[in-house]
């Protein structure tokens, strides 16, 4: 099994910044994507940013120029770096983790349990 446990949400200003964090743990032998999302209360959940096994990245539209996802693979640590925050970036973040684990054939979702993120105006 995987645990995932988020850190450093909380309450910023617009134009503030925040890091989130998730660290992945359990019997996991590989980690093949680690992905932030998010939901906004009465909205859908979206990706927000995905860091893949090979080091690629990907961004929503929203995020890109703002937010930065970074990996430590040694630490199966993700983290996002979110810089000029605005209002509409409030919500709940969630970290996702597809990964290989020494009790299943193959790999795997599974979710943090969320961080809010509040941005005041």
């Amino acid at each position: 099994q995987v645990q995932l446990v988020e850190s450093g949400g909380g309450l910023v200003q617009t134009g503030g910044s925040l890091r989130l964090s998730c660290v992945a743990s359990g019997s996991i032998l590989s980690i093949n994507a680690m992905v932030w999302y998010r939901q906004a209360p009465g909205k859908q959940r979206e990706l927000v940013a995905a860091s893949t096994s090979g080091g690629g990245t990907h961004y929503a539209e929203f995020a890109k120029g703002r937010f930065t996802i970074s990996r430590d693979n040694a630490a199966n640590t993700v983290s996002l770096q979110m810089n000029g925050l605005k209002p509409e970036d409030t919500a709940v973040y969630y970290c996702l983790c597809n990964a290989r684990v020494q009790t299943r054939p193959w790999p795997y979702d599974t979710w943090g349990q969320g961080i809010q993120v509040t941005v005041s105006s």
